[in-house]
């Protein structure tokens, strides 16, 4: 990497990794680490690492951003970093957070030990408070375990051969997520959840405290939409004698009410949709007795429904059209991590002036920051666990754990309108012939909606179905006149179901027949603009700009306005390594004019005045400078 390339990567102010509990003091350990291979997970303790390169950090050390570009088989790797030791009040703890380590990491601080974890796209966090040593700087180590070739943990696109192959796609080794040090105090709220009621008009929160709470603790909690105050109000915890000392009780659950509107034009206003985003601002204090502040945090959350209805996708008590586009989430020179909050943005301004109102992140969790912009800007996601490819007790239980995480740290986010723990049986490849591995599909299907009843979930997309929300199809038949003929009869369930396999796989297994749910084209098209004779490929390729758009309209034309869908994901947003089938270039240039692809996208044409043209027109000069 030349000086240029490493400066502009190193450069970044990074955002609050965390949007959902938000703290004003916060320390980001992103930047310049010692770095160390360990190609055969042989050194296991600190002491026995060489320090002889350093790595930018959150990259992971495949990419050329992270300063290393090293894409060769590495089954672990260390680093080490000096921090100072933060100034502390009494009763006040120091607690280090990682976004995302892949795949298994242990902690070091100052020669201990302090925390092992497992899942390479959740976050955890430690209390480091104890391992603290009073003066000079403080050692902070942490080794990162990926072994390339086991299959029988979640990796999504993660490629397990040497050079990438097919569909699959350089490893994410390491830490590829921000690390960053946080100063609280002792007593403080841990987590919040929030669940929106339409129906009834209401926010429900969920606010779990660490550490003693003092009797007479309460939280004071003030709600904004811009400048307007919805709702101020403070809750008083249950205190009650615990051991030794008055405590109260560590949980709070409580419903706001907010005043219905009672007309649909004032009630919009409020709702959270992609065409009207409108975020409610949180502020909490907990506070102790006298008032004195415990704790403050922002927040955020929205007011929307999300349905199945028959054989519709349900916004707001109302039909909503699917207009998805799949997105990998890679960039160039940086990978799964992206430049920084900008990019983010871009490619979600990006998406919907292309005409889309909602990606589907394909076998990635994104980072936090992703999901705040799709909040904020309007745009909804199909959240998709990323896959393991074996089927084994020790995969069950890595990918069962994982996705608990997962819904756990994503669930406030009103863009996620779709939980996807399968894809296309990777993982459970025995389907039709293995009980066991349908029980397993049934069970995580199950568990999804016991611990978010919400939203709809897709048990497994693409084929297969053995319990699910909505029959994802995946269906790469470039001829649009076949795509009219497979999905735009009468009684499409019955012919899909009984005779097409699209994949060369069954659509349904068991399950009743009668029942309608929304069918979904969840990947279709793929096709690549790419010379005669490049390596590259798609599921279909073209070798003109216009020849690409001449086929891309055939077939959003053919299949938009069919009625049996409840929607489409378009496959895909960007061009992604050797799958040269996206719509932009790698670096988000355009391949084809902007207007001609929304109208193709959504039927109409955004007019020269529409704010969306006049946002995609900047964008695209920006890109091109």
């Amino acid at each position: 990497m030349d000086d240029s390339t490493q400066n502009h990567f190193a450069s970044n102010t990074w955002a609050y990794p965390r949007p959902e509990l938000e703290r004003a003091e916060w320390v980001c350990l992103n930047g310049m680490w010692e770095f160390a291979f360990d190609r055969t997970a042989e050194l296991l303790r600190p002491d026995r690492v060489v320090w002889k390169s350093k790595i930018l950090v959150p990259f992971s050390l495949e990419t050329e951003a992270s300063g290393i570009g090293d894409t060769t088989f590495c089954c672990a790797a260390w680093y080490r970093k000096h921090i100072d030791r933060p100034a502390l009040k009494a009763d006040q703890r120091v607690i280090l957070h990682f976004g995302a380590v892949d795949y298994a990491a242990q902690v070091w601080l100052n020669g201990i030990e302090v925390a092992r974890h497992q899942g390479g796209y959740t976050p955890f966090s430690i209390d480091i408070t104890d391992e603290l040593t009073e003066a000079g700087p403080q050692e902070l180590v942490v080794r990162a375990e990926d072994d390339p070739a086991d299959l029988e943990k979640p990796r999504g696109k993660q490629d397990w051969k040497l050079e990438p192959h097919s569909i699959w796609y350089p490893r994410t080794t390491g830490i590829w997520q921000t690390v960053w040090l946080e100063v609280v105090n002792k007593t403080r709220i841990r987590t919040i959840r929030w669940t929106s009621n339409l129906e009834r008009w209401e926010l429900g929160i969920e606010v779990q405290i660490a550490g003693p709470i003092p009797a007479g603790c309460r939280l004071s909690i003030v709600m904004r939409v811009r400048d307007h105050v919805l709702v101020e109000d403070s809750y008083s915890f249950l205190s009650g004698s615990v051991g030794a000392g008055s405590l109260a009780a560590s949980e709070l659950h409580r419903t706001i009410a907010l005043s219905d509107p009672g007309i649909d034009d004032f009630r919009n206003d409020l709702l959270w949709s992609p065409s009207r985003p409108t975020i409610i601002d949180v502020q909490l204090k907990l506070l102790g007795d006298g008032g004195v502040v415990l704790d403050e945090v922002k927040s955020y959350t929205a007011l929307r429904s999300i349905a199945t209805q028959g054989d519709r996708f349900i916004l707001n008590g109302r039909p909503w059209p699917l207009h998805l586009v799949l997105d990998q989430g890679y960039w160039e020179g940086s990978g799964q991590t992206a430049p920084g909050d900008e990019a983010f943005v871009k490619d979600i301004q990006l998406v919907k002036a292309l005409g889309f109102n909602g990606v589907r992140m394909h076998q990635k969790i994104e980072d936090p920051r992703f999901l705040y912009w799709a909040d904020h800007l309007g745009l909804l996601v199909w959240e998709e666990m990323p896959s393991a490819y074996r089927y084994t007790q020790r995969s069950v239980e890595r990918v069962t754990r994982e996705w608990i995480e997962v819904l756990k740290r994503d669930w406030n986010h009103p863009c996620i309108v779709a939980w996807i723990p399968f894809n296309e049986s990777w993982g459970v490849p025995d389907l039709p012939d293995s009980a066991a591995q349908r029980h397993f599909v049934q069970a995580i299907y199950h568990l999804t909606k016991t611990l978010d009843p919400t939203r709809p979930v897709v048990g497994n997309d693409g084929w297969e179905s053995v319990a699910t929300d909505i029959i994802g199809i995946h269906d790469y038949d470039d001829d649009p006149e076949h795509i009219r003929k497979r999905y735009g009869i009468d009684e499409v369930e019955a012919r899909l179901f009984e005779l097409e396999r699209p994949g060369g796989r069954l659509l349904r297994l068991g399950g009743d027949a009668s029942v309608r749910q929304p069918i979904v084209l969840t990947e279709f098209g793929g096709i690549s603009l790419r010379d005669e004779g490049d390596p590259t490929w798609g599921y279909s390729s073209c070798h003109t700009p216009e020849d690409l758009l001449a086929r891309y309209s055939a077939l959003l034309e053919v299949v938009r306005p069919l009625t049996a869908l409840a929607g489409f994901c378009y496959t895909q947003f960007a061009d992604t390594f050797q799958e040269t089938n996206g719509l932009l270039y790698a670096d988000r240039t355009a391949k084809l004019p902007w207007d001609s692809v929304a109208k193709a996208t959504s039927g109409t044409r955004l007019s020269e005045n529409d704010p969306s043209a006049l946002l995609w027109r900047q964008r695209l000069m920006e890109m091109q400078r």
